[in-house]
């Protein structure tokens, strides 16, 4: 098994991050075993793609919540790093779980 579960979908409310608010949390290492994806389905070509992340961020964004941490965005990327056998990786993950240290930005 390479990840905790496979779902379809956010079982966590909206948080309404933008690229730059991503960009501020800053990453850190998890176990790949751990995530939970929120994508049942990915595109061969982009998972096989070096460059797939040439205009994005370099780390995966993921949420915690209710204790499990969901795979938000770079499914792609925590694949590619599970086939090339590493267990661990770098990822920013926002803990709605802690209500006190987060509130959704202003727009």
């Amino acid at each position: 098994m390479i990840f905790k579960d496979v779902r379809d979908g956010r079982p966590y409310p909206d948080h309404d991050l933008s690229m730059r608010d991503w960009a501020r949390i800053p990453p850190r290492q998890i176990r790949i075993s751990e995530l939970v994806t929120t994508k049942r389905e990915l595109r061969l070509d982009t998972l096989l793609d070096e460059n797939s992340t040439f205009y994005g961020d370099l780390f995966p964004h993921a949420v915690l919540w209710h204790g499990e941490v969901f795979l938000e965005d770079g499914l792609h990327r925590a694949l590619r790093a599970a086939l090339r056998q590493r267990t661990a990786m770098h990822v920013r993950i926002l803990d709605l779980d802690d209500v006190s240290g987060w509130t959704p930005p202003a727009r």
